[in-house]
Parts: C-alpha cells; structure tokens; sequence
C-alpha cells in the first residue's frame, strides 16, 4: 500500500482508531470490495464508517459485514442499501490462508482503513487480530501516555 507521502491520489475514506487499540494486529493485507455506482459516489463524498464492522468467510468468499455507506441521494431509485454485505476481492491462497487464521481461537478479521488507491479503485486494509484483554487495554494506553510524555520532556529539554 502507497502511503500518502508517495502517491498523490492515495486518499483515506474511513479508519477503525479503535482497531488497534481493542486488538492486537498480527498481520495486514489489502483485500479489494465489490461495490455499486451510488457506494462508490458515497464513498468520495467521505460518507462511510467501518468501526462497528468485521470480515468473515462465508461459503468460499469473503465478505464485509456491517459497514456503513451512507445513501447517496442523487442515486434516486437506483440506491444501495447501507449496511450491506460487501463480497471482498482476495486471491484463493490468500482466502485459505485467512480461513485458517480465523478458525484459530480468538482470530477474526478486522478492517483498519478504506481508502482509494493510485488507480483511483477502493481498497480495504484488513487486520487479522486477536483481541485484547483489559489489562493488555491498560498496557497501551499506559505506554502511549509514556510515550507523550517523554516527547514532552525531550521538547522541553531541547
């Protein structure tokens, strides 16, 4: 994935914060999503959520379950649904791969961010995590505070 730095046309359209924060992210990949003209209007008006939403395989496919696209309203009659089930795009070495990621215990998918790639296509980066305990909750945000601090320090010092 390009970062924004490096390609001009890279431009986030959602991002799960609390994704790293509620689980520990072992490993990433972009996943391509299947979508209608209306949700990808929708989707460059910057209307779309993916905190509450999560990546399951379901009879040989992958799919985006309980994402968020808004309605896009010039669409008319020929609108989408918001909260669709969206087939992902993955190849069939990747999609075992994340089959048998997921049939471990605690693993689920976990999409981080959406955005529209150099060639002007939506992207999905999904997380293949396992979730935090509490006190695994309390260590990150511990050592983010830790962090802040610090940077502080050396500001003030500096």
């Amino acid at each position: 994935m390009a970062k924004p730095k490096d390609n001009p046309n890279y431009k986030v359209i959602a991002e799960n914060r609390r994704a790293r924060f509620d689980y520990a992210i072992e490993d990433d990949l972009e996943v391509g999503i299947v979508l209608t003209g209306s949700e990808v209007k929708a989707l460059r008006t910057g209307q779309s959520n993916i905190a509450d939403s999560y990546a399951n395989v379901e009879n040989g496919e992958l799919w985006l379950i309980n994402s968020y696209i808004a309605p896009y309203k010039q669409a008319g009659i020929f609108g989408h649904e918001e909260r669709r089930h969206r087939k992902l795009l993955v190849s069939k070495r990747e999609l075992s791969r994340l089959w048998q990621a997921i049939g471990r215990e605690g693993m689920t998918l976990v999409p981080l961010v959406m955005y529209f790639n150099d060639k002007g296509r939506v992207k999905l980066k999904l997380g293949i995590a396992k979730g935090k305990k509490v006190a695994d909750k309390r260590e990150t945000a511990a050592k983010r505070d830790w962090n802040r601090q610090k940077q502080r320090l050396l500001k003030q010092g500096g």
